[in-house]
């Protein structure tokens, strides 16, 4: 919907009224914001739902997630580490079994005899061997794994070559033995006599355990402390659930209240501002109880500036109401004289005919302003409008054929529905509205301007369109039209059309918020169109 230029100055039919409770006005450009504007153009929805205590991008639940992550940083951390140093121990043991069993030789394996190699599974040589312990002598390239029974588990060739091969260290290390898994194995040198030859022949004995005996504990640890540990974090997680929600308890009253004052209604009137935060959230010791202190004198001064301001806009309309009340019988009486001078102005000069002319003319326009005035006083004040089921269809074609007399020069267009559109209103002052939205278009937009109106009733509203081809309204004073004493620039007053007083759609928008309709606008470089709907009559 498209606005037009800023204001018409009808003059104000007069009529004696009754009290209607005013309604915002809306502006349509403005209407998806829920702003509130200084002229009633917008109205405010009401604030969004506060979020759940646990919803997504809460405090409460980034608090709770930190604090879980935190906690589950710690504990695999510190799983991590102890297994760390539960492997190195058990390794550690290991190699310590392995340096106390290196030097027991295999009585078998003492001598070399005949160079013969084809040793029994179980000798003198495993006592007090561990079962599991692998022994390796590379003077017989013959190697085996105590199995604690009479059957041996000798290791394959590829084995032997692989023990064959490590150097003799004083120092333990991993081997992984394609057969039998990794071994933790200590290469010791041997010495032994040939009794074929009676030579001294050299060689290395190699003794290991299964690292087996550290990864099964491991694995055992491990799965414990991961059993531990979600454990651990989900008790942190309904603990710090438990712990913060109870905590931030004060802030969420304190948000209470703040959801509760912003659905105050403080743009007009008397304003109160009831809500306060409660006693035991404004401790001052606590960072939350000086947010709520803070809070409370911020309300008290709030409540202290809307109070002032309607005491001052109060002041200002009875002052507006009485000048313009006591200006009428003035301007009356000076309209009434320059008019008695017509019939003589012949026998005068011509200057002092002209100031005669201007006399008149500034006499009628300050009678029309001070008429516009004293309406808004009213209005302001407590709206006095003779509210009657009323026929629109009539209303509009009378304001559309007064407008074609006033405006030959532009090009007019109603539409009306088939049947009659009943609203609930004040005749004189609908009337009045729709004078206003017309003569605001005649003087705002260029000769030859097609001026379109329609009315329909919509969704139980009696709508009236007044749309024009024109310039548009400047993007400047598009969201502010519906406010007193909004101008067009002066170079968008058509010529003879005299200077716009501001008032004609601020009392569109006053009479129609008293009627409990709105009034909207909406402009482009294309055109303007305002719409007003007035609530439809209940039938019957």
């Amino acid at each position: 919907m498209t606005a037009s230029r800023p204001d018409a100055f009808l003059p104000a039919p007069t009529g004696e009224p009754v009290l209607v409770a005013p309604v915002p006005v809306v502006s349509s450009d403005a209407a998806g914001s829920g702003a509130f504007r200084p002229g009633g153009a917008t109205v405010a929805p009401s604030a969004s739902p506060l979020a759940k205590p646990m919803g997504r991008g809460t405090l409460s639940r980034q608090l709770v997630l930190r604090v879980t992550l935190l906690v589950a940083l710690v504990a695999v951390a510190l799983s991590g580490l102890t297994a760390v140093a539960a492997y190195s121990i058990l390794q550690g043991q290991i190699d310590q079994t392995l340096q106390s069993r290196s030097g027991v030789p295999d009585s078998r394996h003492g001598t070399v005899p005949d160079g013969k190699t084809n040793l029994p599974d179980r000798g003198p040589g495993d006592t007090g061997q561990q079962i599991g312990m692998l022994l390796y002598y590379s003077l017989t390239d013959y190697g085996r794994v105590l199995t604690g029974t009479s059957e041996s588990d000798n290791l394959t060739a590829d084995e032997n070559a692989l023990l064959k091969a490590l150097p003799v260290s004083n120092t333990p290390v991993t081997v992984q033995l394609p057969n039998h898994g990794a071994y933790r194995v200590l290469v010791r040198p041997l010495s032994a006599v040939d009794l074929s030859t009676g030579a001294s022949v050299t060689g290395t004995q190699v003794v290991g355990l299964p690292m087996s005996q550290a990864i099964r504990p491991l694995r055992d640890l491990l799965l414990a402390a991961a059993a531990l540990t979600l454990a651990a974090i989900a008790l942190a997680y309904v603990a710090a659930r438990r712990v913060v929600g109870s905590s931030l308890q004060p802030l969420q009253r304190l948000a209470n209240t703040a959801h509760q004052v912003s659905q105050l209604e403080l743009h007009s009137g008397e304003v109160e501002v009831p809500v306060r935060v409660p006693g035991p959230d404004t401790d001052p010791r606590s960072e939350v109880g000086q947010v709520g202190l803070a809070f409370n004198h911020m309300l008290d001064n709030v409540e202290g500036a809307l109070s002032a301001r309607q005491r001052s806009e109060m002041k200002v309309r009875q002052f507006v109401a009485d000048a313009s009340h006591e200006l009428r019988n003035p301007l009356a009486s000076i309209r009434g004289y320059a008019e008695l001078t017509r019939r003589e102005r012949a026998d005068v000069p011509p200057n002092t005919a002209h100031a005669l002319s201007r006399i008149e003319s500034e006499s009628a326009r300050m009678s029309s302003l001070v008429e516009d005035l004293l309406l808004l006083a009213r209005l302001d004040s407590g709206p006095n409008l003779t509210m009657t089921p009323t026929h629109l269809n009539e209303i509009v074609a009378n304001a559309v054929s007064d407008a074609q007399v006033a405006g030959p020069d532009h090009e007019w267009e109603l539409s009306l529905p088939a049947s009659d559109v009943v609203a609930v209103g004040d005749p004189f002052r609908l009337l009045q509205v729709i004078s206003n939205l017309l003569a605001n278009a005649r003087t705002h937009t260029p000769a030859g301007t097609l001026v379109s109106t329609s009315l329909s009733a919509e969704g139980g509203f009696a709508v009236v369109r007044v749309a024009d081809n024109g310039p548009g309204i400047p993007a400047s004073i598009r969201d502010k039209v519906f406010e007193r004493f909004t101008r067009a620039d002066a170079s968008r007053v058509r010529s003879g059309q005299g200077q716009s007083t501001g008032l004609g759609l601020a009392i569109v928008a006053a009479v129609v918020a008293a009627h409990r309709g709105t009034a909207s606008v909406d402009s482009n470089d294309h055109g303007t169109t305002f719409t007003i709907r007035i609530p439809l009559a209940v039938a019957g």
